[in-house]
């Protein structure tokens, strides 16, 4: 099974703060393919965002991360139950949950044995979620200085599970059937440049360079680089490109690319 290795404990504040949220529309268009909405799991919960959307629709929701720090920071509500374990290795029952969901957090899992998991536990007819987002959008010039600090700054120092991020998930191997909606979604933003660093600041390839330049942070140069283009406390509309994977899982099986 693949190495697991925790990058987000150390953020987990900042990861709360500065992460952006997914609209309302998109856990309604998922919803329509649930039958039913007695258990959900969101796995690779981080903060918890998804799961306390879900916790509004579901009796309870399992939510689990490989991050203690994660976990001990997300919000809480009553129907939640969060859990520290391994995305392929749950250690759920068999045929439990009506939907599973996996936001900005499929692509550091075994996907073999995740794919396997997820079968397992999952109800016939339940729904498997994916999701993440690509690269914040504001406008031009600014765009090209955003792409030219993630490809050329720090594009040596991502991960390498990032790939599946800039390929919208496409390289990740799903075997369920497909099932298509027309849906599109955005997550809109109207940020200050204080909370745009504040959102560089968690990017894990952010974090690899200061390892390597002795705790030199390029997040400070750059931003002010962009103060003459952004406006030091304007707020400019910053909006990140969307990209969904829901599936239906066994004898109802479906797969829905938004």
């Amino acid at each position: 099974m693949k190495e697991v290795h925790d990058h987000f404990s150390h953020l987990s504040e900042s990861y709360k703060k500065f992460r952006p949220s997914y609209p309302e529309e998109l856990y309604l268009e998922i919803l329509k393919f649930v039958d039913k909405k007695d258990n959900c799991w969101d796995c690779g919960t981080g903060n918890g965002q998804v799961a306390v959307e879900l916790s509004k629709y579901f009796k309870k929701v399992f939510a689990t991360d490989i991050s203690q720090k994660q976990i001990d920071s997300a919000a809480k509500q009553k129907n939640i139950f969060y859990s520290r374990v391994r995305a392929e290795q749950s250690g759920f029952e068999e045929n439990k949950f009506d939907l599973i969901t996996a936001a900005q957090a499929v692509h550091w899992f075994d996907f073999d044995e995740f794919n396997r998991e997820v079968l397992r536990v999952a109800k016939d007819g339940a729904v498997l979620a994916i999701w993440g987002y690509g690269l914040i959008e504001v406008t031009d010039p600014t765009n090209k200085l955003i792409r030219h600090f993630y490809k050329d700054t720090i594009g040596t120092y991502w991960n390498l599970e990032r790939k599946h991020i800039d390929h919208a998930y496409e390289t990740i191997p799903f075997n369920f059937k497909q099932l298509n909606s027309d849906s599109k979604f955005i997550i809109n933003q109207n940020w200050n440049l204080k909370q745009l660093e504040g959102y560089l600041n968690t990017w894990s390839g952010v974090k690899n360079y200061m390892k390597d330049h002795d705790g030199k942070n390029p997040v400070l140069e750059w931003i002010a680089s962009l103060k003459s283009i952004w406006g030091e406390h304007e707020k400019r509309k910053s909006d990140f490109l969307f990209f969904s994977k829901p599936e239906g899982l066994k004898n109802k099986t479906f797969f829905i690319q938004i």
